[in-house]
């Protein structure tokens, strides 16, 4: 657990942090936006739904509901907290009370950092995953970021994760050395890293000051998940893997068991194959983000549809088929090895 640190809540009680696997950060399902007149689609919490259990099913070890892929920006409070408790209760009733849902929240002030976070708890959520404030990126220095999140997380209800994504906060960087700084208050208990700066991953997973028991490193990029691993990051919270789930699931598996009964030549062949599949699927998620995992969803299992979001996103690929013959051979490929891994599973 993670260590009392004096000025960092010292009086707070250690929080655990999630369990380690891969997480998908679900996209949010709208009704289709080509059928309705709405600039602002309802929710589709039917498929919203059944995704969550189909990636459950899959292996997947829980869930961050309104990440930057769940278009947290585009949510009202109210639909916040029903888009929240429906997943929890799918999850729930379908037997899966141990998959834990990591709450997205995204706020420029303290106050309504902690006014999401208090309404995530009480619709269902086990963790919060907080963003950077980088509207004043240019302005910030490491020493505001330190007591922004620590005034965050001494008055949260629920353990916090830093989200660092410098490509959503207007390149606002955070230095391993105030992750180093993060990691010793008792509420912070992990990060998510979507960066690719795999230097500055290891600074802070391979970091000798850091309880790693108690403070654990997600990459938010599946295709950086192998080298993540082996420099001590504990799992993945992957946009990918939100459409192929056990080919995600099963790097992560096939690493970690090879850590126990010693790793064998065809074992790595097979992790390195995995991971460039993997490396394959992710360019749509680079070039497209949310979009394309839509598109990709909609196109290979059948749920929600391509067009349906919420303005400004227009919904689905611009130049539609044409676009998608781009990716379609890679996408077709992973369906087969992810129904092949199905199929292994199921005997």
């Amino acid at each position: 657990m993670a260590q009392t640190n004096g000025s960092n809540g010292s009086s707070l009680s250690p929080s655990s942090p999630p369990p380690v696997g891969i997480y998908v950060p679900v996209p949010t399902f709208f009704a289709d936006s080509t059928s309705s007149s709405q600039a602002t689609p309802p929710l589709d919490l039917e498929t919203q739904s059944a995704h969550s259990l189909f990636l459950a099913r899959a292996g997947i070890r829980g869930l961050v509901v309104l990440g930057s892929t769940g278009e947290a920006i585009h949510i009202t409070p109210s639909e916040r907290s029903e888009l929240l408790k429906s997943q929890r209760k799918a999850l729930d009733d379908a037997g899966f009370k141990d998959r834990p849902i990591i709450a997205g929240t995204t706020a420029q002030s303290i106050p309504e950092a902690l006014e999401q976070i208090s309404a995530s708890k009480d619709a269902g959520a086990e963790y919060a995953m907080v963003l950077s404030p980088g509207y004043f990126a240019g302005n910030v220095n490491q020493q505001g970021l330190i007591q922004w999140f620590e005034a965050v997380a001494n008055e949260s209800v629920l353990p916090i994760m830093v989200y660092h994504y410098p490509g959503v906060t207007n390149g606002l960087y955070i230095s391993p050395a105030t992750f180093e700084r993060l990691a010793g208050h008792p509420k912070i208990v992990g990060c998510k890293l979507s960066h690719g700066i795999i230097d500055d991953t290891t600074l802070i997973a391979a970091n000798p000051k850091i309880d790693h028991d108690g403070f654990v490193v997600f990459t938010g990029l599946g295709q950086n998940l192998l080298p993540v691993l082996a420099i001590g990051g504990v799992g993945a919270i992957d946009g990918l893997a939100g459409c192929f789930p056990r080919v995600v699931v099963k790097l992560y598996d096939l690493f970690n068991s090879s850590l126990t009964k010693g790793m064998t030549s065809k074992e790595l062949a097979e992790m390195r194959e995995l991971q460039y599949r993997i490396c394959e699927g992710e360019k749509v998620v680079a070039r497209w983000g949310v979009v394309g995992m839509k598109e990709a969803i909609a196109r290979i299992w059948q749920m929600g549809g391509a067009k349906s979001a919420r303005l400004p996103l227009a919904g689905g690929f611009e130049d539609g088929e044409q676009e998608w013959k781009k990716w379609e051979p890679v996408f077709t490929g992973l369906k087969k090895l992810e129904q092949s891994l199905e199929s292994k599973r199921s005997r």
